[in-house]
């Protein structure tokens, strides 16, 4: 069968492998779509630490049961599943306190280990989760809308709270959509404009802020907050610019969530953390229960407009090129999809 392979950086290849054979606890999933998410994009760049060459990318997965155990889930084949593709290890720590999203050996699909840009794939049942009628594209959308949602999650959101998002990408968007399931006033920052715009055109955002300069920012800041700040701030951009903005923008006694990646390092004054009194969390990956809460929204809110999200779809036979196209274009791409 056919699998898709970073060999370098910038460079990549279509091989041939053998097509997997399952344990007695796997199913065998038929691919249908493939997303590239941010860390496929720095894997491809070169960028991504936890990454060893060759690898085959992928854990946005959309997947057709092709053959399963019997099982307690329910499914059967020609079902349409995704999958959680965060390996644990079942014993450290983290695993032991049932903190499994945060395992100290994680291994995630595409990254510590081979991924699922391949024509088929095997996976433990308890990884899959049902789709529930969702469409492919829905489905492949739940991953990245779940590493969001699990941010927002640690947020313990009240109604009315203002909440800011900054980095208007795939993530920043869906962490945003999620914020407004807990009753958030809702604005996202972002130095690009053209993705303020998509974001006010496309999704019921209450504000957008263009952060071109510290000042500007403040600013804005200052006039939806009335000079208070904001009660959440949520890191989607992983740079350490916007983690400073993160600081400067919470209210007293707000709360930061950390989603975004950087390898970079940030140099400030961090009494700043004990004046306010702030609340820092980090947020690493999701659940499984965060990925079926994410279903069942996604079959609730049919005005999200989701699809709007799927900036281009290639055969997956083009993967190389679709990786190029990204990597050229990223700055006004969203999400990219591969469809086998």
């Amino acid at each position: 069968m056919k699998a898709f392979s970073l060999t370098e950086p910038y460079h990549s290849v279509l091989i041939d492998i053998p097509e997997p054979v399952p344990s007695k606890t796997d199913a065998i999933l038929k691919l249908v779509r493939n997303g590239i998410c941010g860390s496929d994009l720095n894997s491809y760049r070169g960028k991504n630490s936890y990454l060893s060459y060759p690898r085959i990318p992928g854990h946005e997965i959309v997947g057709e049961i092709v053959s399963i155990p019997k099982n307690t889930k329910d499914l059967s084949v020609g079902m349409l599943v995704t999958c959680n593709p965060y390996f644990n290890c079942g014993h450290c720590y983290s695993c032991s306190r049932g903190f499994i999203n945060c395992c100290q050996q994680n291994e995630t699909m595409g990254v510590q280990r081979d991924g699922a840009m391949k024509d088929f794939i095997s996976m433990p049942v308890e990884r899959l989760i049902a789709g529930n009628g969702l469409s492919p594209d829905y489905l492949a959308l739940v991953e990245p809308f779940s590493i969001a949602y699990h941010g927002i999650k640690k947020a313990h959101i009240a109604k009315g709270d203002n909440v800011l998002i900054i980095g208007a990408g795939t993530i920043g968007m869906f962490a945003a959509l999620s914020a407004k399931v807990f009753g958030a006033n809702v604005f996202i920052a972002d130095i690009a404009n053209d993705k303020l715009i998509f974001a006010s055109n496309h999704f019921t955002i209450d504000g957008t802020i263009l952060n071109d300069s510290t000042t500007h920012f403040n600013d804005q800041v200052n006039k939806y907050t009335e000079g208070h700040g904001f009660d959440v701030v949520i890191e989607a951009a992983g740079t350490p610019s916007t983690f400073q903005a993160c600081i400067d923008a919470a209210a007293f006694c707000g709360k930061i969530i950390q989603i975004g990646i950087s390898n970079s390092t940030l140099d400030f004054n961090f009494t700043i953390i004990q004046k306010k009194e702030l609340s820092i969390y980090g947020s690493r990956n999701a659940t499984s229960e965060d990925f079926e809460e994410v279903v069942s929204l996604f079959l609730k809110r049919n005005d999200w407009n989701l699809l709007s999200m799927i900036s281009a779809t290639f055969p997956f036979l083009e993967a190389p090129e679709a990786f190029a196209f990204l990597d050229a274009n990223t700055s006004t791409l969203f999400k990219v999809m591969l469809k086998h």
